[in-house]
């Protein structure tokens, strides 16, 4: 009952973001065709096919129940600008933005490891404190013209932008990795030194057991809760700033899509791209909530 009332939200949230994004279309200034031609080539034949393809000429209601019925089967539209279907613009860019967003999120979520386990002392907890204060207040696109700067201008390790290679997967993911470990970071030594409080804690050290396999078996399982039902945060975070980072870099991807799209008025994709970032958001938000469930068995029964 407990996944099938989180999959039934997660539905729910996609309808009102689909919905949301309808209704933006609507209330765009001009006619609903003249919204989806955009900057796009403009001939009676262009309109006679919009007009029949998004079903203008029926009811409002019909209107809307078709375009629920195409998006929940991967129908997005059309294209007019790029005169390609929006599933193929979105597809053909889907490849390079979820692997800088998979690599950025692995490199953030261990270097947050890594540092909450191994600051525990009073000097390195302000350091790295001090760190983690300074990452999360600086804007990513900053971070990535700083890296830019001396890994790629000065110091020639890294290209400076493009695609090729894994050497040119590195300062984006970084760019986007140090935010996001500033965060986690600071949640999982929170979560650490409320664990270390707790009577579980004192029974495996009256046990015996050294304090590294203390803080690793029982400590850490506790505090991987509230980082965890973050997720969904990450996710946001990471399809919001992979935009500015792939222009920054000049990487391909969603973002460059996502960008071409705004200044072009192409609202077929930009629709697509609203829908794509509300089902991510559900997905990783589902999945948080059922990877708290198995962290901690008490969930189930509450």
């Amino acid at each position: 009952m407990i996944v099938l009332r989180r999959i039934g939200t997660g539905l729910v949230v996609l309808w009102v973001a689909a919905t949301a994004a309808y209704l933006a279309l609507l209330a765009a200034p001009g006619s609903t065709v003249d919204s989806i031609i955009g900057d796009g080539a403009d001939t009676p034949l262009i309109r006679s096919q919009i007009v029949q393809e998004w079903h203008l000429d029926r009811p409002a209601v019909v209107q809307y129940v078709d375009y629920l019925w195409r998006a929940a089967h991967g129908d997005l539209g059309r294209s007019y600008l790029l005169q390609r279907p929006v599933r193929d613009v979105l597809g053909a860019q889907l490849w390079p933005t979820l692997k800088l967003a998979l690599v950025a999120a692995v490199l953030g979520i261990a270097l947050a490891l890594v540092l909450a386990v191994t600051t525990r002392r009073p000097w390195s907890r302000r350091v790295s404190s001090t760190a983690e204060l300074v990452l999360v207040s600086t804007p990513p696109f900053l971070i990535g013209l700083v890296l830019l700067s001396v890994f790629s201008f000065q110091l020639g390790l890294f290209p400076v932008s493009g695609d090729r290679g894994a050497a040119a997967l590195v300062l984006p993911a970084v760019t986007l990795a140090l935010p996001i470990a500033g965060v986690l970071t600071q949640v999982l030594r929170d979560g650490i030194d409320r664990a270390l409080d707790e009577p579980f804690v004192i029974t495996a050290r009256a046990r015996g057991l050294r304090e590294r396999a203390v803080l690793a078996r029982h400590a850490l399982r506790h505090a991987l809760l509230p980082a965890v039902s973050l997720l969904g945060w990450l996710g946001g975070t990471l399809l919001g700033g992979v935009v500015i980072i792939e222009t920054v870099f000049g990487r391909p991807g969603l973002g460059q899509v996502t960008l071409q799209a705004v200044t072009s008025e192409d609202m077929p994709v930009v629709l697509a791209v609203v829908v794509f970032s509300a089902f991510a958001y559900v997905v990783l938000n589902t999945a948080a909530d059922l990877a708290c469930l198995v962290i901690d068995p008490r969930l189930r029964r509450s």
